[in-house]
């Protein structure tokens, strides 16, 4: 039986099939025709593609295809869940059923129906775990002391803000936080944040969720990250060893070198992956 791979957008559902096809796996691409790449089509053994809502069209191709495990690859945006969405009548009853409308809220009510329709959701980055970031310092330059104390600092807050489903990373000067990721997504918040800031440095920390799962929404760095930190006066990128996707790391840290931006992969701190490894 093939896997199933529901692709967002940007290069995360590419490589995940590009990666299975090396390996002789079979996946079944189900696009999200508001964010996927049409590239997915020639790597996929099959594509379909369905709607932001139609819940139900998804769980007819799986049964159709005879998917029983999923994988969610690449990003929706939050806010096309709450602009576009166009919900069938499957998805308007879970909504019904959930109290908030946040990631976790919103994937867990999903997880819910899949597993009641013979459906499991797989590790998101099961076909790509060479591309998580090793623990260390990973560009040439080492954070300063003065990025080391605003990454010790902003890591705090994106724990804390993790255990309300609130964004993944947060801008950081000087021991102030400056801007938190909320809907808008990191570029749009670094170039708020550099905007309040008026020329002084910012740094960027990634966390992951308070959860010990890897189902979805996990943390993505990649060239595009690099160009926008450039462009903002961002000089230190801090993420989470192990949990954390860098796509295209090669260029991403040669892009950061050219830069003169340090780039580190911490391990995890204990207490932001205690909760429940199911999402029941």
């Amino acid at each position: 039986m093939p896997y199933g791979l529901i692709a967002g957008n940007g290069r995360f559902p590419v490589l995940a099939l590009e990666a299975a096809r090396k390996a002789s796996i079979d996946v079944v691409a189900i696009g999200i025709k508001e964010e996927a790449s049409k590239e997915i089509e020639a790597l996929a053994v099959r594509c379909h593609w369905i709607s932001l809502g139609a819940l139900s069209k998804l769980i007819d191709i799986c049964h159709q295809e005879d998917i029983t495990q999923v994988m969610m690859c690449g990003q929706v945006k939050h806010a096309k869940i709450f602009s576009s969405i166009v919900p069938d009548w499957r998805l308007v009853k879970l909504l019904a059923s959930i109290e908030t409308k946040s990631t976790d809220g919103l994937i867990g009510a999903v997880m819910k129906v899949l597993r009641d329709e013979g459906i499991e959701l797989l590790d998101s980055t099961l076909l790509l775990k060479d591309l998580l970031a090793p623990q260390g310092v990973l560009t040439r330059r080492k954070p300063s002391d003065d990025e080391q104390r605003d990454i010790d600092y902003g890591r705090q807050i994106a724990g804390t803000l993790s255990a309300h489903d609130v964004g993944q990373s947060v801008a950081i000067a000087d021991r102030a936080c400056v801007a938190v990721e909320a809907m808008e997504g990191t570029d749009a918040m670094l170039r708020r944040a550099a905007a309040l800031v008026e020329g002084k440095p910012l740094r960027l920390i990634k966390g992951s969720r308070r959860r010990k799962h890897m189902l979805f929404d996990v943390p993505v760095a990649g060239p595009q990250t690099i160009a926008i930190m450039r462009e903002t006066g961002t000089t230190a990128l801090a993420v989470d060893a192990g949990r954390t996707l860098l796509i295209d790391r090669d260029e991403l840290i040669a892009r950061a070198n050219e830069g003169g931006i340090a780039l580190v992969a911490l391990a995890p701190d204990a207490t932001e992956l205690h909760g429940a490894g199911r999402m029941d």
